[in-house]
């Protein structure tokens, strides 16, 4: 039985070479590995060397559009079908695809010499010859790495050893999971316990550890070493590890490789880019469908009139080829050229510094988003945390009146150094000076000793680290701590005066306005937890003796703990309206006894082994009784400039605003009131943790029931809501004005987006700025990234790259509102250029008895649509309808674009009319006015054309531009230049006749006359929305 399971195993091992599976690294000894293991190297890339030209092809051929050319363009090596000279089909297909190529391999260029600038950072690597330099690329699962402080981690490692005194280091993650708190990680004992760092390649060790997974808060693994008796075994998990994209925050160490490439968590974590169509071209596509089936049509009209007679499909072929000019080949150039103008224009905008544009296909994108997903920690907000209130109840101290606390640490500290005997405050002040001294004191203490931030000395060129230590040097020190709140109100006791100057495991030093050191010992600490929200800490006063219990958390635990008061829960309200995090903090005096029977009873708890986690907060809980209300703080994370003036545009754009963080549901809450994403008078839903089908249906039900209200909810309670009820869900989702999802892993950010477009069919944007982000960028319609102090790692990743939020409105606003708009009216007037041609063709045809015969031959049909016509038509670019700043004044302008009204089947229609009118007018005209040699129809018919088509432009034209006034006049003159080489086609003697003038005005007077006195009449009568605002 046991040799079967054996061959299973291995048989399931050859077959499935490439499935994960778990894995024993040998400390120090890459080459002793039992599988292979990826590369480590990022790489952003959509192809490479080899698959670039076959995918660009690809990608380029599979529009119905450039197939069709391709397949003209052949069928014109064929004797009966050719029509012309080859060049005039092969020329423009070839500059189609040569524009594409080089913009897509400037895009690939860039994408990998980003890629390696990343890959190639340089690491230290502990070997067998000492400390040797090592690029991020290079490193392989096994190698002992040494990170610095400030650097990334370049690859998944297990944490060996720290130079830190303390035995732990700090990082930061917010590249991987959008949470600003640092974390605090532990070395794995056995290895933190030997001398030196290159003992570690003298032991006989290993690490076995799970397959390669997405999961970026737990590991399981195991640490042996074998040559030490007995051997040594030590479990390893979630606080052992250091991912690829974290930041080491303190101190230097040294880590084993486990995992590298793209195995890597962060990579994991993150979807492969995908190439983006923009619906604008989609749109397009779907309208040279339509013409193509106006082609067929007419060629089998054509056909039938002549009674099918002799080859018929022959001459199918040739009417096809004949009317291809339907299909305007120019149409994808004029729209690429196009997107490459806009590009130029965001990143030359001086309003919006610094922005880049990674993806141009895509800047149509930007004018039609209904929803707009973004992240909270450095998006919306600074992620730097400020102190800006102190609550007692009676009175409050905002930013403006902190030296009134000053003054009063002052006073107390400054009253007890003079006058011994009064230590409990001074004799001389009013009796409400001084019980209001006490009590700021009583609280500013109270929050200078209730924290875990430590300080840590650095040597700054003046003064060494050991004497800045000794002497609690105020320029060298930095507080850490694993949450930024608590070092905002540490720095806050600092500057009114009680400064935290150092701390161990077992005590605390503070320093009094006067230098004196106040020493306290810690007795016990009881750190934060999500579920508690609250912590404590129990400190003896070594001048006294007296024992105090410290607590601080959130308003809806301490409610219930401190004693009985009037003002607490109105006051938090208050501070919360106003977007600040609020802290409740408490204390409890406590005897000598108390305290020895308490500790007495947490022993006991701690040690046993059923319910441990139970009794011991049980026998906290027995302390936090009727505690004394000290004050409450409020500290504000600070959000980016002018964030909430641009959500509030937005919001006038119609555009939805989520907020997808990785961060706490407090937090997240207090941002979005803060930045406005919910307004002061909607409701907030906070949807209630839901772990089965029948908790969801409730909760979905309760929710049902509120109507213009925002929605709050966590990841797990999203996953539980997604499993069962997907589509209730979304639907009671999409009507929401804000959404809010906390705790969001990154694929789940990405999910959400998914879900949108499957859901909604609209237009979504992204906008983020860490590695947690990536994925929902890459997801959406359209990615922006926020170059932040988090790093590049979004920028990147996304299709445009801002520096700050409010560059976000702009973006747009302006150039998404321009782009779509100077995109619909160039290609719809492509197409009008080239169906009036195609109209006039089939009109001669059916005049000379349904011959296949071309009207233009040779350079005037390439230089129609080239030299004569392509200037103008292609200034259509610069072309805008209102100004920029009334664009942004009045974001009800984007609204209109949400129905995609600019280019749509009516005003195709309307177009194709049009061009069939002057197309025959034109055509008719000549014919006419035809004066008994053929060669005279086509000098008018084709001067006419040109006419109308500049004069086209001209009333198409909303605000004029001095390249499109240029543009103008150089076709012209470049028409008239050209009549001289063109005796072929046209007669110069005629053309100087003065007949051959009239006649020429009057059939462009009929063909354009008319539309101009439509425009003026549609203009006075039924004004577009912004021809109100520019009047």
């Amino acid at each position: 039985m046991g040799e079967v399971l054996v061959r299973c195993c291995e048989c399931m091992r050859c077959c499935g070479r490439g499935d994960p599976r778990p894995r024993t690294v040998w400390l120090g000894h890459p080459e002793k590995r039992d599988q292979r293991y990826p590369r480590n190297v990022i790489n952003n890339q959509k192809y490479n060397f080899f698959t670039f030209l076959p995918g660009v092809l690809f990608n380029q051929f599979k529009y119905f559009f450039n197939l069709y050319f391709l397949l003209l363009a052949c069928s014109q090596f064929v004797p009966e079908m050719r029509l012309g000279a080859l060049y005039t089909y092969w020329v423009p297909l070839g500059f189609v695809l040569a524009v594409t190529i080089i913009r897509e391999a400037v895009e690939e260029i860039r994408c990998y010499t980003r890629d390696k600038e990343v890959n190639s950072q340089i690491y230290s690597k502990l070997a067998a010859r000492g400390t040797v330099k090592v690029k991020s690329s290079s490193i392989q699962v096994g190698d002992l790495i040494i990170v610095e402080k400030n650097q990334r981690v370049p690859a998944d490692m297990i944490f060996l050893r720290t130079s830190e005194k303390n035995g732990s280091c700090f990082l930061r993650t917010d590249q991987l999971d959008g949470e600003t708190d640092w974390k605090l990680r532990l070395p794995v004992a056995c290895t933190q316990r030997l001398p030196t760092a290159s003992d570690l390649l003298q032991i006989r060790s290993y690490v076995y550890a799970e397959e390669p997974n997405i999961d970026i808060h737990n590991f399981v693994g195991t640490f042996t070493r074998e040559d030490s008796d007995p051997p040594v075994n030590e479990s390893l998990s979630i606080e052992n590890t250091l991912w690829a994209s974290t930041v080491i925050a303190s101190g230097t160490v040294v880590g084993v490789v486990l995992y590298t490439g793209r195995e890597l968590r962060s990579v994991m974590n993150t979807s492969n880019p995908r190439s983006k169509i923009g619906l604008f071209d989609l749109e397009v596509n779907c309208l040279t469908k339509i013409l193509f089936g106006a082609l067929v049509v007419v060629s089998l009209v054509m056909v039938a009139l002549q009674h099918f007679a002799g080859r018929w499909y022959l001459q199918i072929i040739r009417f096809l080829l004949l009317f291809s000019n339907i299909i305007p080949i120019s149409l994808r150039v004029n729209l690429d050229m196009g997107k490459i103008v806009y590009s130029w224009m965001i990143r030359r905008d001086s309003k919006i510094p610094g922005t880049v544009v990674r993806s141009s296909t895509i800047p149509e994108q930007l004018g039609r988003v209904s929803y707009l997903l973004t992240d909270k920690t450095g998006t919306l907000t600074q992620n730097e945390m400020v102190f800006k209130r102190l609550h007692l109840g009676t009175v409050a101290y905002g930013l403006d009146s902190m030296d009134e606390v000053q003054s009063h640490i002052f006073s107390i500290y400054t009253q007890q150094s003079q006058d011994p005997p009064a230590l409990k405050g001074p004799t001389l002040a009013t009796k409400v000076r001084k019980t209001m001294s006490s009590r700021v004191h009583e609280a500013v203490k109270a929050i200078a000793l209730c924290h875990n931030v430590t300080p840590v000395y650095e040597s700054n060129g003046v003064t060494d680290q050991a004497e800045a230590e000794r002497h609690y040097e105020d320029s060298c020190r930095v507080y850490q701590a694993s949450s930024p709140d608590e070092v905002a109100l540490v720095q806050w006791t600092e500057s009114v005066g009680l400064t935290l100057v150092g701390r161990d495991q077992s005590s605390m030093q503070l320093r009094t306005p006067g230098g004196q050191i106040l020493n306290f010992t810690i007795l016990q600490i009881f750190p934060f937890t999500y579920e508690s929200k609250r912590m404590g800490i129990i400190v003896r006063d070594e001048s006294t003796g007296e024992i105090t219990f410290y607590m601080k958390g959130a308003d809806v635990v301490m409610a219930g703990i401190v004693q009985y008061n009037d003002w607490l829960e109105e006051e938090c309200g208050n501070m919360a309206r106003e977007g600040l995090r609020v802290l409740v903090v408490a204390k409890k005096s406590l005897t000598e006894e108390q305290y020895q029977d308490f500790e007495a009873r947490y022993v006991q708890a701690k040690l046993s082994v059923h319910d441990r986690s139970l009794k011991v907060a049980t026998v906290i809980e027995s302390l936090e009784m009727e505690m004394e209300l000290l004050c409450l703080t409020g500290v504000e994370d600070q959000l980016q400039t002018d964030v909430r003036p641009t959500l509030e545009t937005l919001r006038n754009a119609g555009i939805k605003v989520w907020m997808l963080t990785g961060d706490k549901l407090e937090t997240a809450t207090c941002t979005a009131k803060n930045a406005h994403l919910v307004t002061r008078t909607q409701d907030i839903h906070i949807f209630r943790l839901v772990t089965n089908r029948g908790e969801a249906h409730l909760e979905l039900n309760a929710f049902r029931r509120k109507h213009d209200c925002a929605l709050v909810i966590s990841g797990d309670s999203l996953e539980v809501c997604l499993k069962y009820y997907e589509y209730e869900f979304m639907e009671l989702a999409c009507q929401c004005p804000a959404v809010v999802c906390c705790r969001c892993a990154p694929t789940q950010k990405a999910q959400i987006v998914r879900l949108l477009q499957e859901r909604t069919g609209k237009l979504t944007c992204a906008v983020g700025d860490g590695g947690n982000d990536v994925s929902m960028i890459q997801e959406a319609d359209c990615g922006v990234g926020v170059e932040g102090k988090e790093g590049k790692q979004a920028s990147l990743a996304a299709d445009f790259s801002i520096t700050q939020f409010k560059h976000l409105g702009r973006l747009l606003m302006v150039h998404g509102r321009n782009s779509y708009k100077r995109s619909a009216a160039l290609s719809q007037f492509v197409i009008h250029r080239s169906l009036c041609i195609s109209t006039m063709q089939a009109v001669f045809s059916s005049v000379f008895y349904f011959a296949s015969v071309p009207l233009y031959q040779g350079f005037l049909i390439i230089g129609y649509s080239t030299i004569y016509t392509m200037f103008p038509v292609f200034s259509l670019v610069l072309d805008k309808d209102v100004k920029s700043e009334v664009a942004m004044l009045y974001p009800e302008l984007y609204k209109d674009l949400l129905k995609g009204r600019p280019l749509s089947y009516k005003t195709f229609l309307i177009w194709v009319l049009i061009s069939i009118y002057q197309g025959s007018i034109i055509m008719y005209g000549a014919l006419l006015l035809f004066e008994s040699e053929f060669v005279h129809i086509v000098a008018i018919s084709f001067t006419s054309l040109i006419l109308t088509e500049l004069l086209m432009v001209a009333l198409t034209i909303q605000t004029w531009h001095w390249l499109m006034i240029v543009a103008e006049l150089l076709s012209l003159s470049c028409y008239i230049a050209s009549l001289v080489f063109l005796h072929e086609f046209i007669d110069v003697y005629f053309i100087a006749t003065l007949s051959f003038l009239w006649k020429v005005t009057v059939i462009t007077l009929v063909s354009c006359l008319p539309l101009y006195v439509l425009k003026y009449l549609r203009r006075r009568f039924s004004p577009p929305s912004y021809s109100k605002l520019t009047s």
